[in-house]
């Protein structure tokens, strides 16, 4: 029997040399795609378990982004002396932001910027930006960086000597790494002159968010200014978690809060402050400093993926 007799089912396995068995192509995909469904199925399975498990209350679904509630939430924070200010967007100086900002040569964020949310991310380190009124003078720490570019990118854009910290960077100063708990930094008194937090302040567990508030309250010299975007908040007190990436002694929630669980998220812990938990978390540990919170009206006018709606800006007395 030659090569010539054709299709593999009129071969016998006798005359096939070893590593040219194999099935044809649509029993392939067949067998790929009964994989990837037996698989997605014991996911959902053990997905459910998972969140079975949580106490309740808990919630199937992400913490909605509501925009009735979001203007509800702002009418509250000024009722609870809060300084509220509306901020509009400039899309056009965002995006000479972006053009400036060199994001493809960061291979490993976003894929250099064409992942998704990548204009959501970008905006947040934008907006900061304009928070913090960055000079050359400036000493600036990206708290829970993870990695993110934004050290270099401030760097070069304006000058001012940039640290990265992260619980999980090697314990101590390291060059412009700065690892350990972002409320117990091995940093002298008045070391930084800005700190911000993009998308960070809500994976600090337990009594962690507050102790940093008073934390930053040492780091930071006077005229300091440090700010945390998106600010997180919602009508009730709420962590969002995905219980797949829980550790299986699980983790302690507040027991006053709801928690949401969603799949695929891939994080651990999420908080989305009410009102009342900013008063006592927040805010009254923040006596060294003015707190001030910015409503987002447009967002959505630099794309439609963008979700930022709140963000707080803390300045040292």
């Amino acid at each position: 029997m030659t090569q010539s007799t054709g299709k593999w089912l009129l071969k016998s396995p006798a005359y096939i040399p070893a590593g040219e068995l194999r099935a044809p192509p649509y029993l392939v995909r067949k067998y790929r795609g009964a994989r990837r469904l037996v698989k997605r199925a014991l996911t959902a399975l053990l997905w459910r378990s998972r969140f079975a498990r949580l106490r309740d209350p808990k919630v199937a679904s992400a913490v909605p982004h509501d925009p009735q509630v979001q203007g509800t939430i702002r009418e509250e924070l000024i009722r609870n002396g809060f300084d509220v200010r509306n901020w509009q967007i400039d899309p056009a100086e965002y995006r000479e932001y972006l053009k400036r900002a060199g994001y493809h040569a960061f291979s490993d964020y976003y894929a250099g910027g064409v992942s998704p949310n990548f204009t959501e991310k970008s905006l947040e380190h934008f907006l900061a930006t304009k928070l913090l009124n960055l000079t050359q003078d400036d000493v600036y720490i990206d708290i829970a960086n993870d990695n993110s570019p934004t050290p270099e990118i401030y760097r070069e854009l304006y000058g001012c000597r940039t640290y990265r910290q992260d619980l999980w960077f090697p314990e101590g100063i390291h060059g412009n790494t700065i690892g350990g708990d972002a409320s117990h930094l091995p940093v002298e008194d008045g070391f930084a002159t800005k700190l911000a937090l993009h998308c960070s302040l809500e994976h600090f567990e337990g009594d962690s968010d507050s102790a940093f508030m008073r934390e930053a309250g040492r780091v930071l010299r006077a005229g300091g200014r440090l700010c945390t975007i998106p600010l997180y908040l919602f009508d009730r007190y709420a962590t969002q978690t995905d219980p797949m990436v829980l550790p299986r002694e699980g983790i302690p929630f507040e027991s006053d809060a709801v928690l949401y669980g969603v799949r695929n998220w891939g994080n651990r812990h999420g908080r989305f402050y009410d009102v009342p938990h900013l008063i006592t978390r927040v805010r009254n540990n923040l006596d060294w400093a003015r707190l001030t919170i910015y409503f987002i009206e447009n967002e959505k006018e630099v794309d439609p993926s963008c979700y930022v709606k709140f963000a707080a800006l803390i300045e040292k007395k």
